[in-house]
């Protein structure tokens, strides 16, 4: 619908650098008084095609151009002027009742605030990329089964589109200029036969996984199928069917009209001809051929008409929708950063977060019409997986049923609605509990397996900020965590003077106030966990003797380090995430630090994925892809290391998925000798989350089973006797799960790669 991203804000009426949070109406006020506004495009792009389709009726009746071909058809055949006038009246009558119902849904998205989705020269080939990967189904192929199935669904009915518009192009043109007739149409009928053969099978194999034996049933399908599915498909099948009936009756009619013999040309349509062959054998048929013709037509078009009425209402949109939502993809901000607010110390706004439609962004509103309840975000979320109340793809279709129960006009789908849903108004919690959102870790798995691009996790963080912020609806647990950073400067409350303990005998370790010149060549970030937990002070002891092995210029901060705030962040306090990060900002700033290395994946990706927001830029690396590096360079010599035992390898959610760091913990591991790296049920992108992300490290879990302890009896599940993680949140949840079995450390060794690397190191004596 839309050539880019830029065209859209500008149809919008919004300048692309619009800031939200500075701008002095936020939320943006109602575009009632815009004269031109996105959904206008649609509908004139509608009537467009509409008068395109009557008028070339007219032409074609009025030129009255014929092929005179012996191998070629004839478009109405056997068809009735009456209900040639009635085919080019209705479809564009249809075609213009579609595009006014999609736009209707568009003004929807107008209602949201700006979001900086622009193209430019720097992003064009990823957009276009994005866009091609959408229409190729790439990301549906991700799930061979699921993929395959829509591709047969997908690609033919495009191709089944296209021959009907070449039929209907030959129609229009002169006589000199026909070109379906010979060897062309004879390939015309062949490609539309097998795309009809392709179709057919794509359809029964959508019906039988959506309706067909439990056991042919996923089970995310399952839990979600309504009954527009089923009109959906029902329709796609009428079209194919009728298609063929059509097909083999109008050759049954031409054979007639020719005194029994059949077309030699016609032998090209595969399906037709044979069909048309059995239907002249039955006495029944043959005596009236040409009155069955008519009656498969006019089914055939009344299918098609079907599908155009049923478009616009139902998920069937997303044929329009999901390209577009792949196409926006690419942001302005890192997919680990959460979208910036204002600076709250100097800004006063009337409201945080998203509790009602106008305070989405127009990308945020335009995902609820793009999802197509594939499920697949529901069967990667840990805490769905682990029976908590969440639900990401609930979170999407709640907040479209609130988006069209309120818009002006009410859009809410007559088809597939539960009757006893009601959308009182336009308020989100509503429909969305707050059970719900503070269930998520903020793994990011849904975002990740979103073949269409929906951006879920924003939703649900952005929700949490009016929670935490307007309404002070937050866990008890994660209170106290709040009062410890904003009067401890940390989420364990302890005090700031510790954080220098975990050094003990190390000699060595430069420690710095926070007005002191930096000359290091990294700044040591250690971080809370690796400050204050007693697991991940061995960490942080082994990462500084692995870099004094290897030469690494470094210092630390001690008691000048404050929490980076992600897990104020994360749950939706966003004044205390800025009072930290500003205060480290500037420490930083005030040193000259340039680069940081980290072993929290939380501090990695804030410092270098959000701290830009508040003026701090730094080369951030975590130190996985430090020990790499060093281990690749040779500075860190692990030829004599050995662990003769079998390891496997945890992935973190913020390291992975916000970050896409995968192979750099792996790598590490997987230089020490004797070493037997296998994998999880789960890993990689579709990686289980150990539990303590969003916040959740500090808040206990009262309902279903705890998600740590589904991870850790699925990495035990591989009989290694090591366990690598590489993250301290990672480290303290995997390890309590693991003791929680009954199995302790002589069975199996949980710790970070820089502890197993250490151990390597010093079980050879190097």
């Amino acid at each position: 619908m839309f050539g880019d991203a830029e065209a859209v804000h500008l149809l919008l009426g919004r300048h692309l650098d619009d800031d939200p949070a500075t701008r002095p109406d936020y939320p943006p006020a109602t575009m009632e008084d815009r004269r031109f506004r996105p959904h206008h495009v649609v509908i004139g792009l509608g009537i467009a095609v509409a008068l395109f389709t009557a008028l070339s009726g007219v032409a074609a009746t009025v030129n009255g151009w014929h092929d005179d071909s012996e191998i070629t058809r004839e478009v109405f055949q056997n068809v009735p002027d009456a209900l040639k006038v009635a085919f080019y009246t209705v479809i564009p009558v249809l075609i213009v009742y579609g595009a006014v119902l999609f736009a209707n849904r568009m003004k929807n998205w107008e209602r949201g605030t700006p979001d900086n989705r622009a193209t430019t020269g720097a992003n064009a080939q990823r957009r276009f990329g994005d866009f091609r990967s959408g229409v190729y189904m790439q990301t549906l192929l991700r799930e061979p089964a699921a993929g395959v199935m829509h591709s047969l669904i997908y690609f033919p009915f495009l191709i089944l589109l296209a021959v009907t518009t070449v039929l209907e192009v030959n129609h229009q043109v002169p006589e000199d200029l026909k070109f379906l007739h010979g060897d062309v149409y004879r390939a015309y009928t062949l490609v539309g036969d097998v795309a009809g053969v392709l179709f057919l099978v794509g359809v029964a194999w959508a019906l039988l996984r959506r309706f067909g034996p439990r056991r042919f049933r996923p089970y995310r399908i399952r839990i979600k199928t309504k009954p527009e599915h089923a009109a959906g498909l029902v329709v796609f099948a009428a079209i194919g069917v009728t298609g063929f009936g059509a097909e083999a009756f109008r050759i049954a009619a031409t054979a007639a009209d020719h005194g029994g013999e059949f077309p030699s040309a016609e032998t090209w349509s595969i399906v037709g001809y044979p069909l048309a062959q059995a239907v002249d054998s039955v006495s029944f048929f043959a005596d009236s051929v040409h009155g069955w013709h008519q009656a498969w037509w006019i089914a055939h078009v009344l299918a098609f008409m079907a599908f155009l009425a049923l478009l616009p209402i139902t998920m069937l949109r997303h044929m329009f929708t999901s390209p577009l939502n792949m196409y926006l993809r690419d942001r302005d901000r890192p997919k680990g950063a959460m979208k910036p607010l204002p600076n709250l110390m100097e800004t006063e706004l009337e409201s945080f977060g998203a509790s009602t439609i106008e305070e989405f962004t127009w990308k945020q509103l335009l995902d609820t019409d793009s999802c197509t309840m594939c499920g697949r975000c529901t069967a990667v979320c840990p805490a769905h997986a682990t029976g908590k109340p969440l639900d990401p793809r609930e979170i999407v279709l709640k907040t479209g049923e609130v988006m069209a129960a309120t818009g002006t006009p009410v859009v809410s789908p007559p088809i597939g609605t539960d009757a006893e849903i009601t959308v009182p108004a336009n308020w989100m919690f509503d429909r969305i509990t707050s059970e719900e959102l503070w269930a998520c870790t903020s793994c990011r798995a849904c975002d990740e397996h979103c073949p269409v691009n929906i951006e879920i996790l924003d939703k649900i963080l952005d929700m949490r900020r009016y929670l935490s912020l307007m309404e002070s609806d937050f866990p008890s647990e994660l209170g106290a965590a709040y009062r410890s950073m904003e009067n401890s400067g940390n989420p364990w409350g302890l005090s700031q003077s510790d954080r220098t303990d975990w050094v003990g005998d190390l000699e060595g370790i430069e420690v710095l106030d926070g007005g002191d010149p930096f000359d290091a060549e990294y700044l040591y970030w250690v971080g809370c966990a690796g400050s204050f937990d007693d697991k991940n002070k061995k960490v942080s002891r082994a990462m500084a003797q692995l870099m004094q092995r290897a030469g690494v210029s470094f210092s630390i901060l001690g008691p000048s380090e404050m929490c980076t705030g992600d897990p104020a962040r994360r749950s939706g306090n966003e004044y205390i995430f800025q009072m930290l990060a500003m205060q480290n900002v500037e420490t930083l700033n005030g040193m000259g630090v340039k680069k940081v290395v980290t072993q929290c994946p939380h501090c990695f990706n804030t410092l270098a994925n959000e701290y830009p927001q508040m003026g701090g830029h730094y080369e951030v690396v975590h130190h996985s892809q430090l020990l790499e590096w060093l281990i690749d360079a040779g500075k860190l010599d692990l030829s004599e290391a050995r662990l003769d035992e079998r390891l496997v390898s945890h992935d973190s959610c913020y390291l992975g998925r916000h970050n896409d760091v995968y192979l750099a913990p792996r790598n590490v591991v997987a230089s020490i000798g004797g070493v037997e790296v296998v994998e999880a049920g789960r890993q990689g992108t579709k990686g289980m989350c150990c539990g303590a992300g969003g916040g959740r490290m500090f808040m206990e879990e009262h309902i279903g089973k705890n998600i740590n302890v589904e991870r850790s009896q699925e990495l035990l599940a591989t009989g290694a006797t090591r366990i690598a993680t590489a993250c301290p949140f990672c480290y303290v949840m995997i390890d309590d799960g693991v003791k929680g079995e009954g199995v302790d450390d002589s069975e199996v060794k949980v710790g970070d790669i820089a502890l197993h690397v250490l151990d390597a190191l010093e079980n050879s004596g190097a």
